[in-house]
């Protein structure tokens, strides 16, 4: 049986934004090593992944963990996946896991993202904020 941990793999390692759409729950929230506050709803959260498919050099999954965990916005147990990834940006390598929390249909309702080193983190932030800016997701810069 194909899950949406599978189906979610299969989509990212075919670069497939499409093919993720279905996988999200309508409110899911999507925790960021780079931004303290979640993006939040489905359309923040396809907006982003289309960032990231585009900004990610060499992204490859690695491992995989499955059981269950604690959400972060109620608390609930819920069935989990961690996804250990590598990857590039910016000439940076990054280590990461991807930790998804799935409601009862099975849909993806929270992802958090962890990644190190210090360094590729702020070159993932940076490359994320240009996307998303460039995207019409994120207001440019404002001068001080």
């Amino acid at each position: 049986m194909t899950t949406a941990v599978d189906r979610f793999r299969a989509a990212v390692d075919d670069r497939d934004l499409g093919a993720l759409d279905g996988l999200f729950t309508e409110d899911v929230r999507l925790y960021s090593p780079v931004k303290f506050s979640p993006f939040e709803g489905r359309p923040a959260v396809m907006g982003l992944f289309g960032v990231l498919l585009r900004t990610f050099e060499d992204f490859r999954y690695v491992g995989e963990f499955t059981g269950s965990s604690q959400t972060s916005a109620d608390g609930a147990e819920a069935p989990s996946a961690v996804l250990l990834f590598r990857a590039t940006v910016g000439g940076r390598e990054i280590h990461g896991i991807d930790l998804l929390h799935l409601d009862e249909e099975g849909r993806i309702k929270e992802f958090t993202v962890m990644v190190r080193p210090q360094s590729a983190v702020q070159a993932l932030g940076e490359a994320v904020l240009a996307g998303l800016v460039a995207d019409g997701q994120a207001p440019t810069a404002q001068p001080r």
